[in-house]
């Protein structure tokens, strides 16, 4: 074994997010990770790299869509915020009945602690 992460991790990792924890549950998977930009606010831009993994792999079809949660740290025990992303938007997103503004702003509507 080389120590290599790979699947969705391995993924998220490579697009720039700094993953704590990751559990893909049956209904839903909870992601914790380590923001690159650990201010008052949520990186808006950190959200969509996060969420472009999960959505490139549901295009690949190597991932059927979940709920998403996500818990954002800027240390360890220092919540800076959370989001999610539903299954079914992920699934819209695909199906082209949600643009990228769209899918955005669900997204970002259930962003807590950004202030």
């Amino acid at each position: 074994m080389n120590g290599a992460i790979t699947g969705v991790e391995g993924e998220l990792r490579s697009n720039g997010i700094s993953v704590e924890s990751l559990d893909t549950g049956e209904e839903r998977v909870e992601l914790v990770y380590l923001t690159a930009f650990p201010g008052e606010s949520v990186n808006h831009t950190e959200i969509g790299r996060a969420l472009r993994t999960f959505v490139g792999r549901v295009e690949a079809d190597q991932w059927e869509p979940k709920r998403v949660d996500a818990t954002v740290l800027r240390a360890e025990g220092d919540v800076q915020g959370t989001w999610r992303a539903e299954a079914d938007w992920f699934r819209k997103y695909d199906r082209y009945e949600l643009s990228d503004e769209d899918f955005s702003e669900l997204v970002l509507n259930t962003l807590e602690g950004d202030e």
